[in-house]
């Protein structure tokens, strides 16, 4: 029961860290990730707020991975789609409200700084098997179905709804770039620390 609680922890700060680092790349202004440029341009054209589709696109997203495996929907992902979107609007709208950088050198020391709090929040939130986020599930659903490498299909995906964020006005800019290439390599980077801090409280 305490590992329970331990890796329960490291979930919901990974989940703090991963919806404040997309909030800093939404308030920099140069550019989020495909997905959150996505949410970003939603909420700019059809209403509601950054977080909410957030929580809207995920459950769509289980609706249709569990319907294209033919198995049943993974409704605990729900959860922490609802958690994200909480927090992303909480850091958004009433931490980093009315916040615009001032400079470049500003704008790009939040980017940095949301990319890495991004890698850190996934590596720890993924110490859990809990809930896993709809949108990498989406990947593996692509893999099972075409045969492609995990690779090829995170990366058509990313392409795939990167295209969709550009034409309805997502923010797309330099920083989408840096985010699509540099959360991997920190996500590997975080993993093995943060592994060793679980396993050094759970055995």
């Amino acid at each position: 029961m305490k590992n329970t609680y331990i890796i329960g922890l490291f979930y919901l700060a990974g989940l703090i860290f991963l919806s404040f680092g997309i909030s800093l790349i939404i308030t920099a202004g140069l550019g989020a990730g495909p997905w959150d440029a996505f949410f970003v341009a939603l909420a700019w054209n059809l209403g509601l707020t950054v977080g909410s589709w957030t929580f809207i696109v995920g459950f769509v997203l289980i609706l249709i991975n569990g319907a294209l495996l033919k198995e049943r929907p993974d409704f605990s992902a729900l959860i922490t789609m609802f958690i994200i979107g909480l927090l992303i609007d909480f850091w958004l709208l009433i931490v980093l409200s009315g916040t615009v950088p001032a400079s470049l050198i500003l704008q790009i020391f939040l980017l940095l700084t949301g990319i890495t709090c991004c890698g850190a929040g996934i590596a720890s939130y993924l110490q859990s098997s809990f809930g896993r986020n709809p949108i990498d599930n989406s990947m593996i659903v692509f893999h099972t179905l075409t045969g492609k490498s995990l690779s090829f299909s995170k990366t058509f995906l990313e392409l795939s709804i990167l295209v969709v964020a550009f034409i309805i006005g997502g923010p797309i800019g330099a920083g989408t770039l840096l985010v699509a290439f540099g959360i991997g390599p920190l996500i590997q980077f975080f993993h093995k620390p943060i592994t060793s801090l679980r396993m050094k409280y759970t055995g």
